[in-house]
């Protein structure tokens, strides 16, 4: 199999982020930052040459990538696997409110523990079994080519530590932003690499000066 390249991106900010609200499977818009972000993302693509887009199906991230195909001039492939994790009864609450409302619950969701069990939720196996499996679908279908793919950030932190070969278990290490851009290499041997991950450098107008 010939070297495939994934970009993978994370949705632009949502109303829901601005609030440190969880979202899992449930969806709020992106905020009028979020939108900026996800034009900043199209112009850094317009140079880049890839063979599709591919999109979690939610409304935010799908958002973001019809701001980039409205550039590209790609049509975007809707795929429900690329969702966010289902995280059940915390979805919509504040984080401050899921800590006070279901402390060992969102203790052991923030670590990853494979054993958490989440009212009305997706467990951790089956969650990153299902990620994985998706990656590997999508690469597998255009060797030798690069494709886009926009998620969420539990998502792309699945990729990073499959990819680092990190334990799945553990709080994140990784660098998650609102439409970061990051590269996904699968090799001839299958195996995963990063050679680019949280890139942020078209965002960088968008702040304010004193802030870049």
């Amino acid at each position: 199999m010939d070297i495939s390249r994934i970009i993978l991106l994370r949705h632009g900010e949502t109303l829901w982020n601005q609030e440190s609200r969880i979202q899992g499977h449930l969806d709020s818009p992106l905020s009028v930052a979020g939108i900026a972000q996800a034009e900043a993302l199209a112009q850094r693509l317009a140079g880049e040459d890839f063979a599709a887009i591919y999109s979690s199906d939610l409304g935010r991230a799908h958002e973001t990538a019809e701001r980039i195909a409205s550039v590209t001039s790609h049509r975007v492939t809707l795929d429900s696997t690329l969702r966010e994790r289902n995280l059940g009864v915390l979805q919509g609450l504040i984080r401050t409110e899921a800590k006070v409302l279901y402390p060992e619950i969102y203790t052991r969701y923030r670590t990853f523990d494979p054993d958490c069990v989440i009212p009305g939720g997706e467990d951790a196996i089956h969650f990153i079994t299902r990620v994985v499996a998706t990656f590997t679908s999508i690469a597998s279908r255009f060797p030798g080519r690069s494709v886009v793919v926009v998620t969420h950030g539990g998502t792309l932190d699945v990729m990073y530590r499959h990819a680092s070969r990190l334990p799945l278990q553990g709080p994140r290490t990784a660098l998650l932003p609102n439409a970061g851009f990051n590269c996904l290499i699968l090799d001839e041997t299958g195996c995963w690499s990063l050679p680019l991950w949280g890139d942020v450098t078209h965002l960088q107008k968008l702040l304010p000066s004193g802030s870049r």
